[in-house]
């Protein structure tokens, strides 16, 4: 399993590598994300852990999901062996966010074309994420749904004006066009699983 420093440089190699492709410069990124150059150059050095929240602006801002983030980036220069449909469990990356505490585990093999991408989220007691509506949610950019399966303990989640208590085996569906958040509100761990999903861009549609 990657450590928290390889999950960093994982994030690192990642956020410069999508940057990079799209022909975007920091600034540019900054403007599509709401993310500050200044964080963005951090976070594409390796020095400095990204919360929950900025990491979510920055895959709004170059149209990927959060889970997107966490893949490899292919900075060799040799071309990537294909990918395996196959990930181990201790393979998979786990990433935590200083913020909240809220942790998050990759579940998909890494690099493989699908419409569906798994997750496996654990929350502490009391902790609490709030998800803005990013810029690149209004630009073209895919449209991302997603469904949570709560597995154990309690979560309270908003989404838009809507107010939503999950407990064990209950299963919610969201799009992720309105703001989120996602609240703890009791004294033991809750867990859940995401899948999630994103729709063609809008330019691509009809193509």
């Amino acid at each position: 399993m990657l450590d928290g420093g390889d999950v960093n440089r994982r994030i690192a190699g990642r956020v410069h590598e999508l940057r990079t492709a799209r022909g975007l410069s920091l600034e540019g990124l900054a403007v599509t994300s709401g993310v500050s150059r200044s964080m963005i150059s951090l976070i594409e050095r390796g020095e400095t852990s990204a919360t929950a929240v900025v990491l979510d602006k920055l895959g709004r801002g170059l149209g990927v999901t959060l889970a997107s983030l966490l893949e490899p980036a292919n900075t060799g220069p040799t071309p990537p062996a294909p990918p395996s449909p196959l990930v181990r469990r201790a393979e998979q990356p786990s990433w935590r966010d200083p913020s909240s505490g809220y942790a998050r585990r990759s579940l998909s093999p890494p690099g493989v074309r699908q419409l569906l991408q798994l997750a496996e989220v654990t929350f502490p007691p009391g902790g609490r994420v709030a998800f803005e509506m990013g810029p690149g949610e209004r630009q073209g950019f895919p449209q991302t749904f997603q469904q949570i399966w709560m597995l154990e303990g309690t979560m309270d989640i908003a989404h838009g004006d809507e107010r939503h208590t999950l407990r064990p085996g209950d299963c919610l569906a969201m799009d992720l066009s309105q703001p989120n958040t996602f609240h703890n509100p009791t004294r033991k761990l809750a867990r859940y699983l995401v899948a999630i999903t994103t729709s063609a861009p809008s330019s691509a549609k009809g193509a």
